[in-house]
């Protein structure tokens, strides 16, 4: 009989255990979406444009990135006078990098590896994983709390429909996210990212990281970016994540061989 209570008492516990997590789960996302600004605005968001820098050690690289709803986003890094492009359109993503030498050094769109296309994904959705994360495929795990930069955060463990894991950071006092740790599978490798948002500022009522450190897992530095610029509901023209197509070859003189 005593056995009997145990493994009742023990099973009553479990299941309000797990009920309690899965309760905690629904206020830390609807604090969150609170401190940001709200659903409501948040949702409302229809583009975005961010003008910006990226800064790697002593130097600094314009960078652009254009947000348009559903699901799209194109990034844009100046480097060396020429300009690095990664575009994702909801489906499909595609890049130019006219430092990479593409093709004997011609400076065609050439489409994302599968593993490029998971990670874009996430970036491209405005709204976050933690919006509508059951109808997105989405799991989200309460788990536990840990320091960061010196304050207490809650923990949300958020494993994505593609198979990304990404910890969350919520800080205590604000539920602001102001950490994310990825991993992600490069060239079958996988790889620990850390990213750490800070300067939040207010734009149109969303208050909004404007400064991201980027590292990965266990590296003495990273890089940063720094947002000098976020606009939102701009004019952003859909043709600006259409992969252009490869400019046809000059038709050859008669009697010239290749």
């Amino acid at each position: 009989m005593k056995k009997i209570v145990f493994w009742m008492i023990l099973i009553l516990v479990v299941s309000v255990a797990g009920f309690t997590a899965e309760e905690n789960v629904d206020q830390l996302i609807a604090k969150h979406l609170e401190a940001r600004g709200g659903l409501a605005k948040l949702q409302a968001i229809q583009t975005m444009r961010i003008t910006g820098k990226m800064v790697a050690g002593p130097q600094e690289f314009p960078i652009n990135i254009e947000c348009k709803r559903p699901n799209q986003i194109r990034i844009e890094i100046s480097v060396q006078e020429q300009t690095i492009v990664q575009v994702f359109d909801g489906k499909q993503g595609w890049s130019i990098n006219p430092l990479a030498g593409y093709q004997g050094g011609k400076k065609d769109a050439q489409p994302m590896s599968p593993d490029e296309i998971k990670e874009f994904e996430v970036q491209a959705d405005i709204d976050g994983p933690l919006v509508d994360y059951a109808k997105k495929g989405h799991k989200v795990e309460y788990a536990g709390q840990e320091s960061v930069e010196g304050a207490q955060a809650f923990k949300l463990k958020v494993t994505l429909k593609n198979g990304t894991i990404t910890t969350m950071f919520l800080d205590a006092d604000t539920y602001l996210n102001v950490k994310d740790s990825t991993k992600i599978n490069i060239r079958d490798t996988e790889v620990e990212n850390d990213v750490i948002y800070s300067d939040f500022k207010e734009v149109d009522g969303m208050l909004i990281a404007h400064a991201m450190e980027i590292k990965a897992k266990g590296a003495p530095a990273g890089q940063t970016m720094i947002f000098e610029k976020v606009e939102l509901n701009v004019p952003v023209d859909a043709a600006r994540f259409v992969m252009p197509q490869k400019a046809p070859e000059a038709p050859k003189a008669p009697g010239v061989s290749s």
